[in-house]
């Protein structure tokens, strides 16, 4: 089990992305024993039940060290199943989704430089699936927030910043109008920023935070971000936008005994088959999980040779200015990672 990872290939253009991210972490001769297990839209459309997830798949997770997940599609019909993501998520409590975002050189915005961390609690808020349809004209959705799923996910951020040597966490909220549940997110926030006197906490309005994040981003480098799950669902998604794309944008998702990686994009349908999408969200997803099983060195080679490739700017995909294929973005790579560990 120690080395054994759940391998959800996914949908759209998912399986080619996690193919070109394989071909990365085989280069880097990679131990972690992938099994590959069905989710996803395309698995639902053939055998419909309730769940995007069979559970011969939730077998192989609940046996397994960490999940990979590759892109999956999520239908938006109503009454039809939840996200591979949140299910996943609320099944093992990995209560903390994060994504860094972090610039390249080459590939820096109009606006700076940026470095932080977005954390998001991942397995509540309007996630939380408590949605109801009143009448035809009425329907309702239940904003759940609980201190302990609150405090939880601040720990993380606390650590995180701590990990980084890091010494500013913004709590995004907007508790003059949602008075009582980020009353309680706050209040939970400031409980555990207490045991962290080094660490300064500072309380945003979402509204005032997003204006800053297009408008003078550079303030929040060396800074954890910190929210509810769908405030920073959206927030960490337009912040994608200041690194180039959300194509290079990385993610995992942790709980206190197993981890989910994933890119932070979805499945993009259309351009499936293409070998057009930028494989470097799932690539650095993949290297995460490397370092989380313990493979350290050929974790930080693969970060590394991803540097180099995008900065490079020689064999780099269309969001990034390039006119490379999935495959030959995930080729150079491999053939710098080859070289780093020599």
């Amino acid at each position: 089990m120690e080395k054994k990872v759940a391998l959800i290939r996914g949908d759209g253009t998912g399986p080619e992305l996690v193919e070109a991210m394989l071909m990365v972490l085989n280069s880097a001769g990679t131990k972690a024993e992938f099994v590959q297990c069905d989710a996803g839209l395309e698995w639902w459309e053939k055998h419909d039940g309730p769940s995007l997830i069979p559970e011969e798949t939730w077998k192989i997770l609940e046996t397994s060290r960490a999940c990979f997940k590759g892109p999956t599609t999520t239908p938006w019909t109503p009454g039809s199943p939840r996200s591979v993501a949140v299910s996943i998520r609320q099944k093992f409590n990995l209560y903390a989704n994060v994504r860094p975002i972090k610039s390249y050189k080459g590939h820096v915005s109009v606006l700076g430089e940026v470095d932080f961390v977005c954390v998001r609690e991942a397995t509540e808020g309007m996630y939380s699936g408590l949605e109801h349809r009143l009448s035809n004209d009425v329907a309702i959705g239940i904003r759940k927030i609980t201190r302990e799923s609150s405090r939880r996910v601040t720990e993380y951020a606390f650590q995180e910043a701590e990990r980084r040597g890091w010494t500013k966490i913004y709590a995004i909220n907007k508790a003059n109008i949602l008075k009582e549940t980020d009353g309680l997110f706050l209040e939970a926030v400031r409980g555990v920023a207490s045991k962290y006197p080094k660490i300064k906490l500072e309380e945003e309005f979402i509204d005032n935070f997003s204006q800053q994040l297009i408008k003078n981003p550079k303030i929040f480098n060396q800074c954890v971000i910190l929210s509810t799950n769908l405030f920073m669902d959206i927030l960490s998604e337009e912040a994608s936008g200041l690194v180039g794309s959300i194509g290079t944008v990385y993610s995992a998702n942790f709980g206190d005994t197993y981890a989910m990686f994933e890119p932070a994009h979805g499945s993009s349908p259309k351009y499936k088959g293409l070998d057009k999408v930028d494989p470097v969200a799932t690539i650095l997803s993949g290297a995460w999980l490397l370092n989380y099983i313990g493979e350290k060195e050929k974790s930080a080679a693969i970060f590394q040779a991803t540097s180099f490739v995008i900065e490079e700017n020689k064999t780099v995909t269309y969001d990034l200015g390039g006119t490379a294929k999935t495959s030959e973005m995930a080729q150079a790579i491999a053939e710098r990672v080859r070289k780093i560990l020599k």
